[in-house]
């Protein structure tokens, strides 16, 4: 496999696994309901997303960072609309 390979491949995932996060965001958005969000879970997760992205700028990896600059946004939303609506 080509190094092109493997970044369009790194990439198309990125890009999957952040907009995972769209849809549950605009739903909180609507209904403004978060009671059967874990906080906890989505702390856990954003220090995760936080530690990736710190991993993928040491590596200097373009789709790490952007991936994980762009979920961490959106946990951190996810995180501040529980806190306002939870």
């Amino acid at each position: 496999m080509t190094s092109l390979q493997t970044e369009i491949i790194g990439s198309l995932a990125a890009v999957l696994t952040t907009l995972c996060w769209l849809p549950q965001t605009v739903k909180l958005l609507r209904t403004r309901e978060t009671r059967d969000l874990s906080f906890v879970a989505y702390a856990a997760l954003a220090a995760g997303v936080a530690l990736w992205l710190v991993y993928g700028l040491l590596i200097g990896s373009v789709p790490v960072i952007a991936a994980n600059a762009a979920s961490l946004v959106l946990v951190i939303g996810i995180l501040s609309l529980k806190l306002r609506y939870g």
